[in-house]
């Protein structure tokens, strides 16, 4: 087993290991040490509740909890076998949504299997794996982002935003933590594109997936942490679109501000203007 080890990337790459299948996965005492878990047995009670999520989710949990036997590095240099859990990606993912979330480390932990998660459902979708192009991976992922908008629109309704003008402001929030501070406004200013043009037609695959990523995580967190006032509404989306942003560093991409502008999406597809419409929910009377 290879553990792949770098201070320059994030806790979570550094303890990943790669079994004899090629397999990428994480030993559950070496993620409690990351999660800043001083007792075993208490991160082991989060785990139960990651695997039963696992199954409400109808996966099956033999395929992402596996027990083994993890070699530990102990304080004198020497190594010895513990009774473990193999962990995938996913139960990771499940693992820091039922984790300390006064943590730290937790958060940074939710955002990065949140989006690694996320950018390997994408990579396994059998539609997407069969685009060749960059300009069909574009189309596909616009019309993912179009879909959870709409999720996102009525995740934040639930949360109090409730008039066109609140929903601006509340993705300006999201545009605000994901750009570094560019509202809709600036990122518009920044990329050369007219008042009428919509931002999310000039994206390229790469920036459309960053913001897919800020959406499905935001509209996960409201409803996650049930929130419902229009501040922390905003809060929430302005913190997701950051910790995304710091995601993208830690990693080594390019900032989203910083990506091409791309030729709008609605010359590669006649029909874009109604599949994919802004997003935003009417204002109540």
């Amino acid at each position: 087993m290879k553990n792949h080890q770098s201070s320059s990337l994030p806790i979570f790459e550094q303890i990943k290991e790669i079994d004899e299948n090629g397999n990428e996965f994480w030993g559950a005492r070496k993620l409690s040490k990351a999660l800043e878990y001083t007792d075993f047995r208490n991160f082991l009670v989060v785990v139960e509740k990651a695997k039963v999520a696992c199954k409400n989710s109808g996966q099956a949990t033999e395929d992402h909890l596996v027990e083994i036997n993890e070699v530990i590095l102990l304080g004198n240099g020497a190594k010895k076998e513990y009774p473990s859990i193999k962990l995938s990606r996913y139960a990771c993912y499940l693992i820091v949504q039922n984790a300390d979330p006064s943590k730290e480390v937790v958060a940074l932990g939710q955002t990065y299997f949140a989006v690694q998660t996320r950018l390997q459902e994408i990579r396994k979708m059998e539609e997407y794996s069969q685009l060749s192009t960059e300009d069909e991976k574009r189309i596909f992922l616009r019309k993912e982002l179009k879909r959870h908008n709409l999720n996102l629109a009525d995740a934040a309704k639930d949360a109090g935003v409730i008039s066109s003008r609140d929903y601006a402001i509340f993705q300006n929030h999201g545009y605000k933590g994901l750009y570094g501070g560019f509202d809709a406004k600036a990122i518009h200013t920044n990329k050369g594109l007219k008042k009428s043009e919509n931002i999310l037609d000039h994206m390229g695959s790469t920036e459309l997936a960053a913001n897919l990523f800020r959406a499905t995580q935001t509209e996960d967190k409201l409803k996650r942490d049930q929130v419902r006032e229009k501040s922390k509404a905003n809060k929430t989306h302005f913190d997701v679109g950051t910790k995304v942003r710091q995601t993208i560093k830690d990693i080594g991409g390019t900032m989203p501000e910083n990506l091409p502008v791309e030729e709008s999406i609605k010359k590669l597809n006649p029909s874009t203007d109604t599949i994919y419409p802004q997003q935003h929910p009417k204002p109540t009377k």
